[in-house]
């Protein structure tokens, strides 16, 4: 699925990321529980982000990977592919993979957006934003309002009452063992962990919702401890260079799942279900059971392949 060695100029996993992105703390975590080098670009929080669009051709969530000229987008695809790069220690260990996917897609959705709501209420934004020209709350709050339209959106109040359901849950699981699934760390705790994460670093003021369970809090402890791995920081430009001067890993010979009578070749259409919606368009060249990757090409990055989830992710062709 990836590149099999790194570049000698340094480690050929690039993360494209900012600081305050939990998705992209979730990537961190586990590119440090794998023990991986890798490089990171810092992007924009908000749009317009001129460099992560050349690449992906839209999709604008952050983070990404990048690995040569192929992109990887959402982390649960991510998790996939450090996994296929390092498979110990394990993110999907057996017999447990099943539940410990599940239990991640629940914690990227149900538990991140009642985290959120509690977190970015009025006084959690007006504490992430203090020290900030008020201009760089109003851009926030326009960007996420953007990526969010359509959405349901649950007032303070109700997330912070499902927010602390969800920790009871947690603590529950956490009761005579030190991670949600056992004695080790799986995909599960990475996915639980960065809204928490949140919370905590990001947003103190909103912390004491963890309080109410010491469990939680001591299993966060456990979690951070596995640090970031080994990181080099880069820029967006080299990031760039380092695409335009590759090409995209030869494809592997998965079997070709057709849901949608869209043969490979085709033009096709892949955006988010929710949130950030922005559409990548490009040619079907692989439709496993678990992704899509589409080529494309970018007057600066070259030829590329990006490489979607399944789930979670919308394909049309593109009709004439």
């Amino acid at each position: 699925m990836t590149p099999a060695s790194p570049t000698p100029a340094g480690p050929d996993l690039i993360l494209h990321h900012y600081p305050m992105s939990p998705f992209a703390e979730k990537a961190r975590l586990m590119l440090g529980f794998k023990g991986l080098a890798w490089r990171s670009v810092h992007i924009p929080s908000v749009m317009p982000k001129p460099d992560v669009v050349a690449l992906t051709g839209g999709y604008r969530r952050t983070p990404i990977l990048q690995i040569g000229a192929d992109i990887w987008c959402d982390t649960a695809l991510i998790a996939t592919v450090l996994e296929h790069r390092q498979p110990e220690p394990p993110l999907f260990p057996d017999p447990i993979k099943g539940v410990a996917r599940i239990v991640a897609q629940w914690a990227d959705s149900a538990l991140f957006w009642a985290s959120m709501g509690h977190n970015l209420g009025p006084r959690g934004a007006a504490a992430l934003f203090a020290n900030q020209p008020p201009e760089a709350a109003q851009a926030f709050a326009a960007d996420r309002g953007a990526m969010s339209a359509g959405m349901t959106r649950v007032r303070p109040g109700d997330a912070a009452s499902a927010y602390r359901g969800y920790l009871r849950r947690l603590a529950h699981m956490l009761h005579e063992q030190d991670f949600l699934l056992g004695p080790a760390p799986c995909i599960a705790d990475f996915s639980a962990y960065h809204p928490l994460w949140f919370s905590r670093r990001l947003v103190p003021a909103m912390a004491g919702i963890l309080d109410a369970t010491p469990a939680v809090l001591r299993w966060m402890d456990r979690m951070e401890a596995l640090g970031h791995g080994k990181a080099q920081r880069f820029s967006s430009t080299e990031a760039i260079a380092v695409a335009a001067a590759a090409q995209p890993a030869p494809l592997g010979d998965e079997h070709f799942q057709d849901d949608h009578g869209v043969a490979l070749g085709s033009r096709v259409t892949v955006a988010a279900e929710s949130f950030g919606t922005e559409t990548t368009e490009g040619i079907l060249r692989a439709a496993t059971r678990t992704h899509y990757t589409l080529e494309r090409e970018d007057g600066r990055a070259g030829r590329l392949h990006v490489h979607f989830p399944r789930i979670g992710y919308v394909l049309r062709e593109v009709r004439a």
